[in-house]
């Protein structure tokens, strides 16, 4: 009996320990935010205050760099799904030659190490004049966003019956009404899937503007962030802690308000019974 209480336990005391290792970040975060006298340790702050918060929002450069963060990620995000909407469509609903061939070359561009295509990449946005420029990141990060939006979108798209089209197109609408008034809206929830995972990706990128962005007025919020840690030598942790807490604020948000759409997002069967 004591045999199989332990075996029972054992799986509950590695997760009880990873989950303590994952919250204390967390907890650090969120004490040392309210603490003008915050460290790198854990500890409760002799007096709780949003000083912090103030000083952070009240920077110039960190407002202009979570604007520019918010920028970067909602239009590439809102390009992503249009384009893998539009993308997505022939794949789903017509039987292409070459389909399967295409579908493998786009889950091979997945797999890609970033590291790998940058130097490239740096190369090209210097000679057609793309460096340094927002929109230049925004045109990249959806390039390589596209393939696995393009994969999740058409998964999305299966679910939804043809027969729902066709009547559409019986009543005398074109393919892209019967796309935008017919089908969309049947697949909201994989749109909300590939939004977020496309907005997640984009505003925690650092790698990227890092390296296709050379001044500071235009570098996202990922980017400040890691310049926290250079300012006159020294670490303000309680600056850090609250920026920190503002810069997963969207994220969380985002995953907050369209929680019931990720747990349904590929579960569209069944749309044409009734």
């Amino acid at each position: 009996m004591k045999n199989a209480r332990s075996k029972k336990a054992a799986p509950y005391i590695v997760l009880s320990i990873l989950a303590v290792v994952f919250a204390l970040p967390l907890v650090w975060v969120v004490l040392a935010s309210l603490d003008l006298n915050a460290s790198s340790g854990v500890k409760i702050p002799a007096q709780f205050t949003l000083q912090n918060y103030i000083e952070v929002i009240k920077s110039q450069t960190n407002q202009r760099a979570l604007r520019n963060g918010l920028i970067i990620s909602l239009f590439q995000s809102l390009i992503v799904v249009f384009i893998s909407i539009l993308a997505a469509y022939p794949l789903s609903r017509f039987e292409l030659k070459c389909k399967k061939i295409f579908m493998l070359t786009i889950l091979f561009m997945t797999a890609l190490p970033m590291t790998a295509v940058m130097v490239p990449v740096y190369r090209l946005f210097l000679t057609v004049k793309l460096y340094n420029s927002i929109p230049g990141v925004i045109l990249f990060m959806t390039a390589t966003s596209l393939p696995y939006g393009i994969w999740l979108m058409k998964n999305s798209m299966d679910g939804v019956p043809m027969e729902l089209e066709e009547a559409a197109k019986v009543d005398g609408a074109t393919t892209l009404t019967s796309i935008f008034k017919v089908i969309v809206p049947l697949m909201f929830p994989g749109i909300c899937v590939v939004f977020i995972y496309t907005f997640s990706g984009s505003w925690g990128n650092f790698f990227v503007p890092y390296i296709l962005l050379s001044t500071a007025e235009k570098m996202p919020a990922s980017v400040q962030l890691y310049q926290f840690f250079g300012q006159n030598g020294m670490v303000v942790y309680g600056q850090l802690a609250a920026y920190s807490a503002l810069y997963a604020l969207p994220s969380i948000i985002l995953y907050v308000l369209s929680q019931s759409y990720m747990s349904k997002g590929f579960n569209l069967s069944g749309a044409a019974k009734g």
